[in-house]
């Protein structure tokens, strides 16, 4: 990025309504240790024994982390199928996110976005120079990649929630490698799914998080996985030391923490589903795969639900913030009793 495009993002958060003031997005969670906090998707709980592996890292951070992570590689590659060589930590999806448009967007040129959806894309892509295209977002498997340098695909959407399907999901990777579009695909969510990872397919690259699966959003750790050209452009651009010794071995120990995945997936999915059919008696909600449901407020003014919940000391997510959504809230699933607190704060 230069300098021009940086000014150009701040300039046009005087007038775009999905861009703060400061060129940066809108984003859930709230530091208000008094609210609950719906309006960030992360897991309430973290697997046993992470505080102590986060605490025994201390002495290692007295030195400069091994640049390799082989350890964490490793870990990484068997979560999600690919080779340990294909991994490149990062710190944070996000930072996946900006490394793989950084090594595949050049100024001027397009990138295939679904709206509605997670605002970083645009905003990461302005920041390359090139010019958001967007497409709604249960439509973006059906749009043509060529003429575009990179597509996005955020699986499953946020904030809508829903998985693609994986077979054509597979389809469009073909399309956009034979026109050669790059396809970025987001997975920060996919985690809590049994749906496969695109990780290691020619032609795509990933972006993984560990921030909401394993609930740790302030260690900052995640990684992109890419093949072939892709790949050796994005592990020339990562940052030394592109991960912290904390991170590296907190990574480490959440991908081998096999028995607390399984049991979040199974509690998201009953809580969801009890979740959207308690919602559905007042609001027009989303299908979700995720842990977190959208809805239309219909006849009930957004800013009136979020007073109402936040009276009941609880935080929801604002979802106006993101394209095409215009009378949107979106809540996470979270622990039973701490769901059964917000349907009753909704009246549900």
């Amino acid at each position: 990025m230069d300098p021009d495009t940086v000014a150009a993002l701040r300039a046009a958060g005087e007038t775009d309504p999905h861009i703060g003031t400061d060129g940066r997005v809108p984003h859930g969670s709230s530091d208000d240790p008094d609210l609950l906090d719906f309006s960030a998707n992360t897991n309430p709980r973290v697997p046993p024994g992470t505080r102590e592996v986060f605490a025994a890292a201390f002495d290692t951070a007295r030195s400069y982390p091994n640049d390799g992570y082989p350890d964490f590689r490793a870990a990484a590659a068997e979560f999600v199928g690919c080779e340990p060589e294909e991994v490149v930590p990062t710190a944070g999806g996000l930072e996946a996110i900006r490394l793989a448009m950084q090594t595949s967007v050049r100024t001027g040129e397009s990138v295939l976005l679904p709206a509605p959806s997670f605002g970083e894309y645009a905003r990461e892509v302005r920041l390359q120079g090139g010019e958001p295209a967007f497409v709604d977002h249960d439509a973006i498997l059906d749009a043509d990649p060529d003429d575009h340098a990179m597509a996005v695909v955020c699986n499953p959407n946020n904030p809508t929630g829903e998985c693609y399907d994986a077979d054509a999901l597979r389809a469009f990777a073909d399309r956009c490698r034979e026109v050669g579009t790059t396809l970025l695909v987001d997975e920060a969510f996919l985690g809590f799914t049994d749906e496969p990872s695109l990780s290691g397919r020619e032609g795509v690259l990933v972006a993984r998080s560990l921030t909401k699966l394993f609930g740790l959003p302030g260690v900052r750790m995640g990684f992109a996985v890419g093949t072939g050209g892709a790949l050796d452009r994005l592990a020339t651009a990562r940052r030394a030391w592109s991960m912290s010794a904390a991170a590296a071995a907190v990574g480490t120990h959440c991908y081998r923490a096999d028995e607390f995945v399984a049991e979040t997936r199974e509690r998201v999915a009953r809580e969801r589903e009890r979740m959207r059919d308690r919602l559905a008696t007042r609001f027009d909600v989303f299908p979700s795969d995720a842990p977190f449901l959208s809805f239309d407020t219909g006849d009930t003014d957004v800013e009136d639900l979020l007073a109402t919940a936040r009276e009941a000391g609880i935080a929801l997510r604002d979802a106006r913030t993101f394209r095409r959504l215009d009378s949107h809230v979106r809540v996470a699933v979270r622990r039973p009793d701490e769901n059964d607190r917000l349907l009753e704060a909704l009246d549900v």
